[in-house]
């Protein structure tokens, strides 16, 4: 089965279902009628519009593999209306540049990794995963699904000319090294690439030397000595981009807390405000649930690749070392005042903070207690 075929099954589903819900709720309306009698597929249409997009998936990786085959389904399952154009990662734009390469119209859209979002804006320190941060996946659905998080991330997008469509899973990161690592001691002194923001400032506060690089670039500053170590995506697609021939170690937190800094690294889907305003209203109803088709599609054909990567750095002869529980508690009280920090840069990054934070003390999630941030505040106004 293609990943295209994969990938539509998944959105019929989902367009199914809500064509079945609006049938049986009675919901009324032109968007309800529109969007229940919507043809998933069409065949020889001419595509109304078509939309350029970038991914941060470098050419040839298992990530962008799925990223084109979403684009490539995407004029069938819109009835011809919207064309995706897929770009790997450097194509048209750096992945530092892509949001301004949107918003001025190089490109209609893109897929990136949100954490770069953090160097432009405080609050895009809080749209992806972060130290110590909500650590499962199901968490970040709960923070942008239930608790507001999305409609917070349209505003402060639409507040730089972009509309957010919706996050996207990946997987937690890995960092690859040439050092052997144990402790948290073991950072002070290392060269380490990281993706800027909050993350560096908490390895930097361990003592890393960090530097911050575009993930086309990792590879090569691995290879020539520029870092000793590099934070970037899961196994899969490191292996894909051949990590595991210039590094012979991948450094992971304990068994409790896999990964100490980027548990749930994310992306997102998004689209300049002047094409989003060139879609319909029922294509705009239906594109927040194709990007759910999408994460969820991405997000499953990124673990099934992690499982045949896995025993293949093994043959490598790459070992694991893993942290201990003492440095997660560690790392967990150097994150913790940075969290505030960062969140206090602005009123928009201290009320996303503050959905975290009640999904953190959600009783069902239970990963913050009260006494954790006590003597902290948000500046809310």
């Amino acid at each position: 089965m293609t990943d295209q075929t994969q990938f539509r099954e998944a959105v019929e589903g989902v367009v199914d279902s809500r064509r079945r819900f609006l049938k049986t709720a009675g919901i009324g309306g032109a968007a309800a009628v529109a969007a229940a009698a919507t043809p998933i597929r069409s065949y020889g249409q001419e595509t109304a519009n078509t939309f350029r997009i970038q991914t941060s998936w470098q050419p040839g990786t298992t990530g962008y593999r799925i990223f084109e085959a979403w684009c490539g389904a995407m004029a069938e399952i819109s009835n011809g209306e919207l064309a995706l154009e897929p770009f790997p990662a450097g194509a048209v734009s750096g992945d530092f540049q892509l949001f301004d390469a949107v918003r001025n119209g190089v490109l209609e859209g893109m897929n990136v990794f949100t954490v770069y979002w953090a160097g432009r804006v405080p609050a895009g320190v809080f749209l992806s995963s972060y130290p110590m941060g909500l650590n499962h996946p199901h968490h970040w659905d709960m923070m942008f699904d239930a608790y507001g998080g999305t409609q917070l991330a349209q505003e402060i997008y639409a507040q730089n000319g972009l509309h957010f469509v919706g996050h996207v899973h990946h997987d937690m990161n890995l960092i690859h090294s040439n050092i052997e690592i144990s402790s948290l001691d073991d950072f002070n002194g290392l060269k380490l690439r990281v993706p800027g923001g909050i993350v560096a400032d908490c390895f930097a506060d361990i003592g890393a030397r960090t530097t911050l690089l575009p993930g086309s670039e990792v590879y090569p500053a691995l290879e020539r000595g520029i870092v000793d170590a590099a934070d970037f995506v899961g196994p899969a697609v490191n292996y894909d981009l051949g990590f595991h021939q210039v590094t012979n170690v991948i450094v992971m937190g304990p068994p409790s807390t896999p990964c100490l800094h980027q548990p749930v690294d994310l992306m997102d889907i998004s689209f300049s405000l002047r094409a989003w305003d060139q879609l319909s209203d029922t294509m705009k109803e239906l594109m927040p649930h194709l990007v759910r088709a999408y994460s969820a599609t991405h997000y499953a054909g990124i673990q099934a690749a992690n499982r045949e990567a896995w025993p293949r750095y093994a043959e490598a002869g790459t070992t694991i070392s893993r942290l201990g529980e003492e440095d997660a508690v560690r790392f967990r009280e150097v994150a913790i005042p940075r969290w505030f920090e960062w969140a206090n840069k602005d009123t928009d990054a201290a009320r996303l903070f503050d959905l975290h934070l009640q999904v953190m003390q959600n009783p069902a999630v239970a990963y913050l207690d009260p006494t954790d941030i006590e003597g902290y505040s948000l500046n809310l106004e």
